[in-house]
């Protein structure tokens, strides 16, 4: 027996299939991906870089790597190798904080001008890549957003845009912390290459001065001592007046 649509000649269209409506519905994280989530946030791991940090400075108190300069190095470390070691010690105690100037003056003293200068510049580029390293992973994402000031978004445009120029301004500037600008650069938009480049480049004539100064000191009265005196007293004194005038500008405005 035909139907009516089949007598009339028409063709039986077959009702199209029903459609799902599917939501997705967010499913409850487990314990171990919340915990993940929450040590992966940029406070969590700003609260990590600051406790290496701390930790980093309270190693140096305790072990007083300073002593070097008194007690000299281990007798069976010598030549090329210990200049390496000392550039390793060098770089972690950069990281930790530990003055610069007094870590060059150390190479100086230790391993002679030449071979000083290379283990103390060494040592800086080794220093702030792991300080930039650790600032770019532990640090960018919780500092980025609190960029807001003119000053601020000027240092960081300036850092960002005009990145081997800045650096290299800076590490030539005396008086510029040497933490402080490899953490700044870290939470810039700066890459490695050319903060690195920047800095070899940069500390090499006050590096130099420190280690001849180091290397002379036992004859404080030749002229190598002297000039590498004025070389680090010269500039420093520069950069005090050029601060102390930018100072006196930014309170006017």
């Amino acid at each position: 027996m035909l139907d009516a649509s089949t007598r009339s000649g028409g063709t039986t269209m077959a009702p199209p299939p029903a459609t799902v409506a599917t939501t997705a519905v967010a499913l409850p994280l487990s314990p171990a991906a919340r915990a993940v989530r929450v040590l992966m946030s940029p406070w969590s791991r700003f609260s990590l870089l600051v406790a290496l940090l701390v930790g980093a400075a309270s190693a140096v108190l305790l072990f007083e790597p300073q002593r070097l300069l008194a007690h000299g190095w281990p007798p069976h470390l010598g030549g090329a190798a210990a200049a390496l070691v000392f550039a390793v010690a060098y770089g972690l105690c950069t990281v930790a904080f530990v003055p610069r100037p007094l870590l060059n003056l150390a190479s100086g003293a230790l391993f002679g001008t030449q071979l000083g200068l290379g283990a103390a510049v060494a040592g800086t580029v080794l220093g702030a890549g792991l300080s930039f390293v650790l600032g770019r992973v532990l640090g960018q994402d919780a500092l980025r957003p609190l960029l807001r000031g003119r000053l601020l978004k000027a240092a960081d445009g300036q850092l960002s845009k005009h990145a081997f120029r800045s650096m290299l301004a800076v590490r030539l500037f005396p008086g510029v912390p040497f933490a402080a600008a490899n953490y700044c650069a870290a939470v810039s938009r700066m890459s490695i290459w050319p903060f690195l480049i920047a800095t070899a480049l940069g500390s090499i004539p006050n590096t130099a001065a420190y280690a001849v100064a180091g290397a002379r000191a036992s004859t404080p009265t030749s002229p190598a001592f002297l000039i590498a005196m004025g070389c680090i007293a010269v500039p420093a004194l520069a950069g005090a007046v050029v601060g102390w005038r930018k100072r006196h500008r930014l309170r006017g405005r």
